[in-house]
C-alpha cells in the first residue's frame, strides 16, 4: 500500500462502481457490501467537501423490458452535483460519455471504490489507464465475490496501473 496521498481537488474525481442494492447485498469478501458502502459514503463526503467531483456508476442490463429489483444506486449515495453514469458493459467508459464529462471538468486523477474489485472496478480502471488518467485504488472501499479475487486485483494488477491506498490515506491539497 501507498503512504498518504495528497490530491488536487479540482483535477480529481471519486469513481464509485456498482453500488446498487442488488449488488451490495451479494455475498462479498474480504468485507461485506454494507462496509464498502459506508467507506464510499465517507469518501464521497470528503471529496464533496474538498470540491472534488464524485461519479457514481451503475449497470443496466440490455435487452430486458424492466431492470431487476435493486438496480438503482444505494439510496442517499447520489448528491445533487454528482455525476451518474449508466453503463451496459463491465467497464464504465464504453458508450457512456464518461471520458468526455471528466475531461470537460479538467479531471486527470481518478480514485476508485466499488463492487466488484476484479470486475467493474478493474475493467473501468484499465480503460481509464488506457485513456491516460492517473489512478488511485482505495482498497478498503472495494469488495469482490471472493477474497482471492479481491487480493489478486489489489496486490497484482492495481499497483501496475496506479497507487493503492486506504481511505484514511486520501487527502487533498489546499486550493
Amino acid at each position: 500500500m501507498t503512504a498518504a496521498l495528497t490530491l488536487e481537488p479540482a483535477r480529481t474525481a471519486l469513481l464509485l462502481v456498482d453500488l446498487m442494492d442488488r449488488v451490495v447485498a451479494l455475498p462479498l469478501e474480504p468485507r461485506k457490501g454494507g462496509e464498502v458502502v459506508t467507506t464510499c459514503e465517507e469518501l464521497a463526503a470528503s471529496f464533496r467537501s474538498a470540491g472534488a467531483a464524485v461519479v457514481l456508476v451503475r449497470v443496466e442490463r440490455t435487452g430486458v423490458a424492466e431492470q431487476p429489483s435493486g438496480s438503482g444506486l444505494v439510496p442517499g449515495l447520489l448528491a445533487d452535483d454528482d455525476i451518474e453514469i449508466v453503463k451496459r458493459t463491465i467497464g464504465a467508459f464504453q458508450g457512456t460519455g464518461l471520458d468526455e464529462r471528466l475531461r470537460q471538468r479538467g479531471i486527470t486523477t481518478l480514485v476508485f471504490g466499488g463492487i466488484a474489485t476484479n470486475l467493474g472496478v478493474e475493467s473501468t480502471a484499465r480503460a481509464a489507464a488506457d485513456l491516460g488518467y492517473d489512478l488511485v485504488f482505495v482498497e478498503d472501499a472495494m469488495a469482490a465475490f471472493t477474497a482471492a479475487e479481491h487480493e489478486a486485483s489489489v496486490r497484482l494488477d492495481f499497483p501496475r496501473l496506479g497507487s493503492v491506498a486506504r481511505a484514511t490515506d486520501v487527502t487533498f491539497s489546499s486550493p
